[in-house]
């Protein structure tokens, strides 16, 4: 079909619309109607408007956010009904097209009744199609939030109670029962004189085998635990709220509702927030305002957020077609089009279309710490449709990344799925040293880092089967969670002889890519303390010449071989004397 036919079947195909401008042109009663019509749908909107902002800035908003949005669209199409409902009674009532012009009814094929009813049921029908198309993301984003706090709710199990919970509001609704057994990890005697005491009970209940696993079970208190938890957690929400409002928050004065840059959390965000903090109390004013929206900014739109535009589309495509204009023809007339525009804009869609991989199959996201195969190593800032921001770790650079190149590239995540970062220091000690007895003193050493090393909200940076604070009967800081392989640690190499030195390393598991650093400082100072202590030597790096010292410097270094030969019996050689095998 050439471009001159295509154009003709186009304008044939809209000649209904056409007729219908003509008649309504032919008919004074037509275009009046017509006119408030016109006046009533600018009222329509005006009404919806206010009715909106009215919402708001309700409190209702905020604690029941999906029923305020399912109110704030389903007035639309009520509205409307009025609207298209006073309209035709009107018509029918007064006869308002009676003797109307002829002319028209020749044009059209239809009468100025007809004609304006059309135009009535199409507008209800647009109306009803919009609302529809937004109420059906609005249940499923309530059925998405609604599994996402049943999943909050066994996160508020696994935790025994979240930080900002009543004191022992876990034991109101559960009771720990027992197991029927002596689990692994612990002594017949320990588990009997355990079982004695409400303290005993506690610290059998928060202990882990070495798998990770805790043992029994709980049995609920109540009739249901999830409901009456959940309306614990609304609660905890209503003071977050009220605390806003009155201006007894962080920020000392009073939040308003209803602003464009949020400054009060609705109940959905509160709870993604704390789901993201790792359940800590949400200080009411203590983020800038907009902080939530800000970090969502750039979140590609999910399906839920692009189903209105298909469905209305759909709608608007049955409107057009009952009109009489052949979808096909329009089709063809538009596709060439199209095509134009996608070949223009090739590379923004590549871009596109990888922001939306990246996305949804989470290659990485914002916050993780990844390198790329040109070597730059750094901390992913910011992912854009166009480009994406990685930060360096020392703040000295960004790198600006076309993100339609990321999906092919060799990517090496640090941060993603199983969080186990190598923190590993090497060490050089006198030839005049034991390397058994150094193996010991660095065990020592790692087992006194995974002890003792925390960070400022008191978490251990080492991954271990046992959190140890679960000795002192303390809630696990999580060093212990999501470990699914075995590990052991610390691990001790003997690595080579060197110029001046018996070479060694010593290997401890992190949680995540930065904690490596700060774990590898406090192994060296705890290492030097370890080492003056037992008299391990670390030789200057330079070539030593003995005339006959050897001798009185190996006796200095056998008065504390008793201390030595204690630690090797103590704490071991690690991995050093078992002859596994192991690289």
């Amino acid at each position: 079909m050439s471009k001159h036919e295509i154009i003709g079947a186009v304008a044939e195909q809209a000649g209904e619309f056409y007729n219908v401008s003509e008649l309504i042109a032919s008919s004074p009663a037509l275009q009046t109607a017509f006119t408030v019509l016109v006046i009533g749908i600018f009222a329509i909107v005006a009404a919806h408007r206010f009715f909106s902002n009215m919402i708001k800035v309700r409190k209702f908003n905020y604690v029941r956010p999906h029923l305020s949005r399912f109110a704030r669209v389903g007035i639309l199409p009520f509205f409307a009904i009025i609207l298209v409902t006073s309209m035709n009674a009107y018509i029918h009532s007064f006869d308002v097209f009676e003797g109307a012009e002829i002319l028209g009814m020749a044009l059209a094929g239809l009468t100025p009744a007809e004609t304006f009813s059309k135009i009535l049921n199409t507008i209800n029908i647009l109306v009803i199609g919009y609302s529809v198309a937004h109420i059906i993301p609005i249940m499923l984003t309530k059925r998405e939030k609604s599994n996402l706090e049943k999943e909050d709710f066994e996160a508020w199990k696994d935790m025994h109670g979240f930080p900002d919970d009543d004191e022992d509001l876990f034991h109101r609704f559960f009771k720990w029962v027992p197991p029927a057994h002596r689990p692994d990890g612990i002594t017949e005697e320990e588990f009997e004189e355990g079982l004695k005491t409400k303290e005993g009970r506690k610290k059998l209940e928060k202990f882990r085998t070495s798998r990770g696993t805790p043992i029994g079970s709980h049995e609920a208190l109540v009739d249901d635990p999830f409901e009456e938890w959940k309306e614990l957690e609304r609660k905890k929400y209503q003071d977050y709220f009220d605390h806003c409002l009155s201006g007894d928050n962080q920020s000392g004065k009073k939040l308003k509702t209803g602003r464009d840059v949020e400054e009060i959390h609705a109940i959905d965000t509160w709870r993604e927030e704390k789901r993201l903090g790792g359940f800590d109390p949400m200080v009411p004013g203590a983020r800038p305002h907009g902080y939530a929206a800000k970090k969502r900014k750039n979140v590609p739109k999910s399906i839920t957020q692009i189903l209105p535009l298909g469905i209305f589309a759909v709608v608007a495509l049955g409107v057009v077609s009952w009109w009489g204009v052949d979808l096909i023809v329009l089709a063809t007339a538009t596709g060439g089009l199209a095509i134009g525009v996608g070949l223009a804009l090739q590379e923004t869609m590549q871009n596109y279309f990888a922001y939306i991989l990246i996305r949804k199959d989470k290659i990485f996201t914002e916050g993780e710490r990844i390198k790329l195969d040109t070597g730059y190593n750094g901390y992913v800032h910011k992912i854009t449709p166009r480009v994406t921001y990685i930060r360096d770790a020392l703040n000295e650079s960004f790198a600006v990344i076309a993100t339609r190149q990321l999906v092919n590239a060799q990517i090496i995540n640090y941060s993603k799925e199983v969080k186990m970062v190598p923190a590993i220091v090497e060490v050089g000690v006198s030839y005049l040293n034991d390397p058994r007895q150094v193996s010991a003193i660095l065990v020592k050493v790692g087992r006194r880092v995974m002890r003792e090393v925390v960070d400022t909200k008191g978490r251990h940076l080492v991954r271990q089967t046992r959190c140890p604070y679960l000795e002192n009967n303390k809630p696990s800081c999580g060093c212990d969670n999501d470990l699914y392989v075995d590990v052991t640690q610390p691990v001790v190499r003997f690595t080579g002889f060197n110029d001046s030195s018996l070479d060694f390393s010593l290997w401890l598991y992190v949680r995540d890519y930065g904690a490596q650093f700060s774990a590898k400082t406090h192994m060296r100072i705890i290492m030097h303390e370890e080492f003056k202590k037992y008299d391990i030597r670390i030789p200057w790096p330079i070539r030593t010449i003995y005339h006959g010292d050897e001798g009185r410097e190996q006796g200095e270094i056998d008065r504390l071989e008793q201390e030595r030969k204690k630690a090797v019996e103590e704490y071991g050689t690690g991995r050093f004397g078992r002859g596994s095998g192991e690289d």
